[in-house]
């Protein structure tokens, strides 16, 4: 059965794109950031959850997204796509600007509720992953990693793939993972789920 997004998620619309959280938008009401490696399928995910397919930019170039992008669902929630990262071709001088960047947004943002971690489930748990892990515990901020592309590998590979992540991070706190495909909308509902839960849509 196709999921067809909750209405409260296609009215997703952008607000606006900032080089850095100085300039976000008044940090009031919830919001969940979505963060990944430049090739994970980051607008990809964020155009499925919402059912809008232009709502995130896709591009044949990772690394497209260098701000960060804020799309409101209502008056007081919002969704956030984080800059990519960890794509070679980027001079170190940028890479490090967004490092910076992601971590200031992480520690200082106090209407952030969570991060949507994406990994490629053929490359899970690289080493940017794991410093994004690390910024989020110190931040005492919960994860729900999406192991996206899992169109790609047949089912019994891509629950061996999810059972490796789970054990990786046990020693992770506030830390959940999940199967996931935009393409086939694999796991959509359950990534909803979870929104719900840390919009604050569920207690209404």
């Amino acid at each position: 059965m196709e999921h067809q997004p909750p209405t409260r998620y296609n009215k997703a619309s952008f607000i606006k794109s900032v080089p850095h959280a100085g300039l976000a938008p008044l940090d009031a009401g919830a919001e969940v950031a979505f963060a990944g490696r430049s090739n994970a399928g980051k607008s990809s995910a964020l155009n499925t959850i919402t059912g809008r397919k232009s709502l995130a930019r896709t591009s044949k170039t990772p690394g497209r997204t260098q701000h960060l992008v804020f799309f409101a669902l209502d008056e007081t929630r919002r969704l956030v796509d984080l800059p990519g990262y960890g794509y070679a071709k980027v001079p170190l001088a940028i890479k490090k600007e967004w490092a910076k960047t992601l971590q200031e947004y992480l520690s200082t943002r106090t209407s952030l509720r969570g991060v949507i971690l994406l990994m490629d489930i053929r490359h899970p748990m690289t080493d940017f992953d794991t410093q994004m892990l690390e910024w989020c515990r110190k931040a005492d901020m919960p994860v729900h990693i999406l192991l996206t592309k899992a169109d790609k590998l047949k089912r019994g590979p891509a629950i061996s793939a999810l059972l490796q992540v789970e054990k990786q991070i046990k020693e992770f706190p506030l830390v959940s993972a999940q199967i996931f495909s935009a393409t086939e909308r694999t796991g959509a509902e359950e990534v909803v789920e979870v929104l719900d839960n840390w919009l604050g849509f569920t207690s209404e």
